[in-house]
């Protein structure tokens, strides 16, 4: 293992007295593949961003000059104290954000010196997310609403509807298939979340607090669900979250405080 600590702040890693427990890490452990060795392939590289948001009372610094180079099969969990910069850096990785310094790149494609729908293409292609909030169609039942992505792509509709069965059928949900979102439970509604990210067949599988309002039973299947992708279907995902007990299932942990990656370590 390697570990990288930064010297901003007091924070590091945490011990196992500061980790509060709210999924049963052990259990997804011992029932899922071994972690994979990270390739030497980088994907995605931040170089020195630092992001400042303007406010009446002068501005507040969310980032500040970051690095952090992300390689294909890792599993990488963002992590720190809420308003550190986590989701901040998230949205700059995706190029929601435009950084006021600094450089991303994925796939050594510098995503801020592109278009804005240059932009929106290549997070098409390259992305599949997964927010805390997933923005419905109401009208539209699951299998549809997990399809839309590939619906706005032109595909067939018979194509897109045997392609979303077979990957609510992969995800253990296709029984929900001709339900509509808002009849499911949190938990039931973020699985079909992870469906639609996948639906594309991104290279990255991104996820912000996905277990921030589940139960503890909801939370440790999605982070199931998350590990096995990871493991199995050797897919990149970075996720942001709060919950330090999950810190163990991931291949890369990094840690903010104040806007500063201060920890950083990888199996």
């Amino acid at each position: 293992m390697t570990t990288h600590s930064h010297a901003h702040g007091r924070f590091h890693k945490p011990t196992d007295a500061e980790i509060q427990i709210g999924v049963d890490v052990g259990s997804i452990e011992q029932h899922a593949s071994p972690k994979k060795h990270r390739s030497h392939h980088v994907v995605v590289s931040v170089e020195g961003v630092s992001k400042r948001y303007q406010t009446d009372g002068g501005g507040v610094q969310a980032l500040s000059d970051v690095t952090l180079h992300l390689y294909s099969g890792e599993f990488a969990m963002i992590y720190g104290p809420s308003g550190c910069g986590k989701s901040t850096l998230l949205h700059t990785i995706l190029g929601l954000e435009e950084p006021n310094a600094g450089a991303v790149s994925i796939r050594d494609k510098h995503i801020y010196e592109m278009s804005v729908d240059d932009r929106s293409k290549l997070r098409r292609q390259y992305f599949g997310m997964v927010f805390q909030q997933s923005n419905w169609i109401k009208a539209f039942r699951v299998w549809e609403n997990v399809g839309y992505p590939l619906f706005l792509e032109g595909r067939p509709h018979h194509e897109v509807k045997k392609h979303v069965l077979g990957l609510l059928e992969r995800l253990g949900i296709a029984e929900f298939a001709y339900r509509k979102p808002m009849q499911l439970s949190g938990g039931q509604q973020q699985k079909v979340a992870l469906a639609r990210a996948l639906a594309t067949n991104p290279r990255i599988i991104v996820a912000d607090e996905p277990t921030g309002n589940l139960d503890s039973v909801s939370g440790k299947e999605m982070i199931e669900l998350l590990v096995k992708l990871n493991r199995e279907e050797h897919r990149m995902i970075l996720m942001v979250t709060h919950d330090l007990s999950l810190l163990p299932l991931a291949t890369r942990r990094v840690g903010l405080k104040d806007g500063h990656i201060i920890f950083d370590d990888h199996d």
